[in-house]
């Protein structure tokens, strides 16, 4: 399946300056002076271990420093057995995997929390926790993980403080409608539901089309990443918190050039 993707679907093609998108917006995050970098997954193509070095590359001094940078893994970077038996993820990115609030993890490291400065918190999830069958690519949280998130929100560490959620399946399309069955995330109503206002926020991938749905009275922020390092495409979100809100974002697009 991933032979398939890759050759004859053409993502080899599409993701070909990955690494190079990467590297732009590390950059560009430099450049605003951003205080911490957000990635909602799939670094890699087909999890191969190739694949994650050359993210990790690409990151630079980020790839260890969870003061300000925080990632996941998404479904292309768990569906290949060996990935998941080498914990190839984990080999590349376990620096990030550290939380200021480990009371809360529930799932290996999930939640993860992060602090950032004394206005904002980031959350991390994983959502790639089911196994791969072909032509399906739905995610799922569980009752552990979501039991986690209620945890930390409630953690007088967050009192006053916006949050960031991030997970790599969209809870909503960029329609306003659920993803279909064999792509959505299976428990985005347990997880919206624990994140009312524009307090919150979720970032997530997946989807490979950057959109905004702005928080209601009862819902989050949605910020959907797109494909951030796809040929035609490449761009990120930057993301404005102010008085323990989440204000908005902005999108911005990259030129890589020829």
């Amino acid at each position: 399946m991933a032979w398939y993707e890759l050759q004859v679907q053409g993502r080899a093609k599409a993701f070909a300056r990955a690494a190079e998108s990467t590297e732009a917006i590390v950059q560009a995050a430099r450049q605003h002076a951003v205080d911490h970098l957000v990635l909602s997954g799939d670094l890699t193509a087909s999890a191969l271990a190739s694949e994650f070095s050359g993210a990790a590359a690409a990151l630079g001094g980020l790839a260890s420093d969870p003061r300000r940078c925080t990632l996941i893994p998404g479904n292309h970077d768990c569906h290949h057995p060996a990935a998941l038996r080498e914990r190839r993820f984990e080999a590349a990115f376990g620096a990030l995997l550290q939380s200021d609030l480990p009371a809360h993890a529930r799932l290996g490291p999930w939640p993860l929390v992060r602090l950032v400065g004394s206005g904002l918190a980031v959350v991390a999830l994983h959502s790639s926790l089911l196994p791969c069958i072909p032509g399906v690519s739905y995610g799922r949280l569980g009752p552990k993980q979501l039991e986690g998130l209620r945890t930390a929100l409630a953690d007088r560490a967050l009192d006053g403080r916006a949050v960031l959620v991030v997970v790599h399946h969209a809870p909503l399309r960029a329609d306003g409608r659920p993803d279909k069955l064999s792509h959505r995330l299976l428990d985005y109503e347990a997880l919206l539901a624990l994140l009312p206002g524009p307090r919150f926020a979720v970032l997530h991938g997946h989807i490979h089309r950057r959109y905004h749905h702005p928080a209601t009275a009862s819902r989050p922020h949605l910020f959907g990443a797109g494909s951030s390092t796809q040929a035609g495409q490449e761009g990120y979100w930057l993301i404005d918190v102010d008085g323990g809100t989440v204000v908005g974002g902005t999108s911005h697009t990259l030129n890589l050039g020829p």
